[in-house]
């Protein structure tokens, strides 16, 4: 199962829903996130002298300083940070709609609301249960929400990418190439390289329809001859 995520030209890119481990693990280093607040705020202040006893003034600085900003850590992560956690930025994983689109934040909301149910109770095996059960990477939070949380790919670096070298008379095949982004073209040069050969044919036929382009070129060819073209344009700016 995969899920397709959609740029501004209607470019299609999968990504594959978090494993269990990944999501588990992000938990685990929110957990540290909470320990060393927890430190900071307790500990701390505790040591020094700065809180003690039951005064007022210490039920409102436990209450909201120490309890609120865990209480309301994942909901508030998800919105601010589109989707993540300080967990899931480390283990690089996203909260998106399942149509891969950003959610709103009724649907951070809801996910939180649940996640009492789903992470807390019985330490989280109705989670894990749900996840496997779906085959979406839904847990109930998410299945209220029409959630899920997707692997993200690694970035293409510099040194990954294969820029050509064009010669000084080349010749553009496709001009309409200039209506698509620079964050299109990374898309069509991560198929290229990550992609498999059912993605690369489905992003050409996107391109095609997008362009209005009809060739007899192979999949692979049109996205190579797509990223050159663009390239070429690119310089002549």
């Amino acid at each position: 199962m995969s899920i397709a995520i959609k740029t501004s030209q209607n470019v299609l890119l999968e990504y594959e829903p978090a494993s269990i481990g990944d999501r588990i693990l992000a938990t685990i280093i929110d957990y540290f996130v909470f320990a060393a607040w927890l430190v900071l705020t307790i500990a701390l202040p505790t040591g020094t002298g700065m809180l003690g006893g039951n005064s007022p003034m210490s039920i409102v600085y436990y209450s909201v300083v120490v309890a609120l900003p865990i209480l309301f850590y994942d909901f508030l992560c998800e919105w601010l940070l589109n989707g993540q956690s300080i967990g899931k930025i480390a283990m690089k994983i996203k909260v998106v709609m399942l149509d891969g689109s950003q959610p709103g934040i009724g649907a951070y909301l809801l996910r939180w609301l649940l996640r009492l149910i789903d992470m807390r109770i019985m330490s989280g095996i109705v989670a894990v249960i749900s996840i496997a059960a779906t085959g979406k990477g839904q847990r109930l939070g998410d299945l209220a929400a029409g959630t899920t949380v997707i692997r993200l790919k690694p970035k293409v670096q510099l040194n990954e990418v294969t820029y050509s070298s064009l010669p000084a008379n080349y010749t553009v095949s496709f001009p309409d190439v200039q209506q698509l982004s620079d964050q299109d073209i990374q898309v069509v040069r991560e198929v290229l390289q990550r992609g498999t050969t059912d993605a690369a044919l489905r992003t050409a036929d996107k391109i095609k329809e997008v362009l209005s382009i009809t060739t007899s070129l192979g999949s692979y060819e049109f996205l190579n001859t797509i990223v050159n073209d663009y390239q070429y344009l690119s310089m002549q700016e």
